[in-house]
């Protein structure tokens, strides 16, 4: 590293720590000849995760642009923005420890459609009209009808597995 003062090339690390988001170290530098300090931050540099679109063209993973989907889709519904970054970041995660450069569009829209649900019901259906290109209201009703299927499901779950804790005791 060179010294941004005298642009010597031996400076020495005299401190290192991680920043806030993980990703990053901070470190200070103490140049060896004129004996200034400065500060360097280093981050990790990942490969670019590529989005392989329907219409076969290939565009760098957004995740401002997934973001800015899901903020459209819960427009007046009471979800937090925190927790609307948190699916992102859990989707960014999952995508990239699949370790492949390109993912198909469609696997990020269907794992959208699989967490949506358990947040906001109609955020899901706005998601699923655009995500699925809804016509006609019949496929707007029949979304609507698995959702419900989907939840009468959970809730039998969710009734079997209180029984059998409450049996246990």
């Amino acid at each position: 590293m060179r010294c941004p003062r005298c642009h010597e090339s031996n400076t020495k690390v005299i401190d290192s720590r991680p920043v806030e988001d993980n990703f990053s170290i901070r470190r200070r530098r103490l140049c060896s000849h004129c004996d200034f300090r400065f500060t360097t931050f280093e981050s990790i540099e990942e490969k670019p995760l590529l989005v392989v679109k329907r219409d076969g063209t290939r565009e760098e993973f957004s995740d401002k642009k997934l973001l800015q989907g899901l903020v459209r889709s819960c427009e007046k519904r009471p979800i937090a923005l925190e927790t609307l970054e948190n699916v992102v970041k859990q989707i960014e995660s999952e995508v990239r420890q699949k370790e492949q450069n390109e993912v198909p569009s469609t696997l990020i829209g269907e794992m959208v459609m699989d967490i949506l649900p358990s947040i906001d019901e109609v955020a899901y259906i706005r998601y699923a009209s655009v995500y699925r290109h809804f016509e006609d209201p019949t496929v707007f009703l029949e979304e609507i009808k698995q959702l419900k299927a989907m939840q009468a499901s959970n809730e039998d779950k969710t009734r079997e597995e209180a029984k059998g804790k409450t049996e246990e005791n």
